[in-house]
């Protein structure tokens, strides 16, 4: 077996993909629209691009049958895929048996069921759908929710890409994005093959791991703002609350201006950090916050060394957002160009998204507290219609899980129309009821293959597309499989 590579165990497969990449005339790249996708296309881009290897890169929101089949009817003799693949070898493997191209994936969703796919295109291992030119971190035993992304699988096939000029690990900042964008961060810091990829950037100099105050934003939000938005450990008297924010930064004695500018985390000297830390520690435990929401309030941070300081580009985060900010509104070819290093035109317009991005995000998390949920049993599920873009509604969905009239010990689902005759489903969990035995992948599949429709993802967070009208029969069936995984 080969040993080479940020992840040994699969060496093996990248080298395989890697060769019949090399192989190829030119290949037809088709990617999801999300951060993780994006970073994945990004990255396979770049690696295909620096191997002399021609390449067309294609989004899609979802991979189901009628895009799979727009894709064999682009007449390319190779198609990689990335971030997704895997769980539509049912589909892919009829179009590789009849001839119609040659596929390589590169994705970490749980794949197949062999028994639904072409027997000529597929074999068995370990009950996952598999062929020769497979990357998934699933058949190697690696946790693919929580310890390797699609950007990761991504990065180790470009890294087996790998020329005489170039050994890709320049690409590892963006797989590190990636991952974060896909909530693989475990208690806010990457583990298991994520942490060879953070390795990697370190030793590639593009990559910075430390240890900082757990917010979002501390690059370019105004100081108050940084605290007055930080709801992921509420603390009475400063979230929430422009004017308290502000008095307990003057309390702290800060300069929150430079020349009348505000000032941002960024911009402060390790000392003022420390203060501001300590601050927020001590009006925690004095306010009655709990001792684990505290300890929260300081993890793991990845900056991304070769990005000017105060850009949403140096913070992994921060990066992942506005990744999310392109794609989620049609706009995949700015997220790229960002990612493959363009900066002035794409990067404005990926700020523009941004700013709607997160202003549709609170709108709907607005929505969803007005409306409430709906309890059902094991999980709660709100139904958005239009008013939420099917594109984010499970990130909404999300951010309301745990918040005030949304129960955090069970998971949500989140309905949303679409331009056709069906509707997106949306759903999200929390690390303790995965812990629990709660697996939304299949939740999201079965429930949905119920009733006409199809799913699939991680355990902790997945989706679906089904049958407009179908919504009650689906919640009654996601609420049987829970109650099952639960028992």
């Amino acid at each position: 077996m080969t040993t080479t590579g940020p992840v040994p165990a699969l060496a093996d497969r990248a080298a395989a993909c890697a060769d019949r990449l090399r192989a190829a005339d030119r290949v037809l790249l088709a990617s999801h629209i999300d951060a993780d996708g994006l970073t994945s296309a990004a990255i396979a881009t770049a690696a295909l691009s620096r191997a002399g290897i021609p390449v067309e890169t294609v989004f899609k929101k979802q991979l189901d049958a009628a895009e799979i089949e727009s894709i064999a009817a682009r007449e390319y003799d190779t198609v990689l895929f990335t971030d997704f693949g895997s769980g539509q070898l049912d589909v892919i493997s009829e179009h590789v048996a009849a001839g119609d191209f040659e596929a390589i994936v590169a994705d970490h969703h749980q794949p197949s069921d062999p028994g639904d796919c072409h027997p000529d295109a597929v074999v068995d291992t370990d009950g996952y759908a598999d062929f020769e030119t497979h990357l998934n971190p699933l058949l190697e035993g690696i946790n693919g929710a929580s310890e390797l992304s699609g950007a990761g699988a991504a990065y180790v096939l470009a890294r087996a890409l790998s020329t005489g000029e170039t050994d890709n690990r320049d690409l590892a900042a963006l797989a590190v994005v990636g991952a974060v964008g896909d909530m693989q961060a475990v208690g806010g810091e990457l583990v298991g093959a994520n942490a060879g990829l953070v390795e990697d950037g370190i030793a590639a100099d593009v990559l910075e791991e430390g240890t900082d105050l757990s917010l979002y934003g501390k690059q370019t939000r105004p100081l108050p703002k940084l605290l007055e938005y930080a709801t992921e450990v509420p603390i009475p008297g400063i979230s929430n609350d422009q004017a308290g924010a502000t008095r307990f930064l003057e309390g702290l004695g800060l300069d929150l201006k430079s020349d009348d500018d505000w000032r941002t985390w960024a911009d402060l000297s390790d000392d003022e950090r420390q203060t501001v830390a300590s601050g927020l520690v001590q009006r925690a435990v004095e306010r009655g916050v709990p001792a684990d929401k505290i300890e929260t309030l300081i993890g793991t941070t990845y900056t991304l060394t070769a990005e000017p300081r105060g850009t949403e580009l140096r913070d992994a985060s921060e990066f992942s957002t506005l990744l999310n900010a392109t794609a989620r509104y049609e706009r995949a070819d700015v997220g790229l160009a960002v990612c493959l290093g363009e900066r002035d035109a794409p990067l404005e317009r990926a700020r523009t998204l941004l700013s709607n991005h997160r202003r549709n995000l609170s709108e709907g998390l607005t929505l969803v507290k007005e409306r409430g949920v709906t309890p059902a049993g094991t999980v709660q599920w709100f139904d958005a219609g239009d008013a939420i873009r099917e594109t984010i509604v499970g990130i909404v969905a999300g951010m309301a899980l745990g918040t005030n009239g949304v129960d955090s010990d069970k998971p949500i689902i989140a309905f949303a129309s679409t331009d056709e005759d069906e509707t997106k489903v949306s759903s999200r969990a929390t690390g303790p009821l995965v812990g629990r035995g709660v697996d939304l992948s299949v939740v999201m599949r079965d429930a949905a293959q119920s009733v006409g429709g199809d799913g699939g993802g991680h355990d902790i967070a997945a989706g679906a597309t089904i049958p407009s009208g179908e919504e009650s029969a689906f919640i009654q069936a996601a609420d049987e499989i829970i109650s099952d995984q639960l028992s």
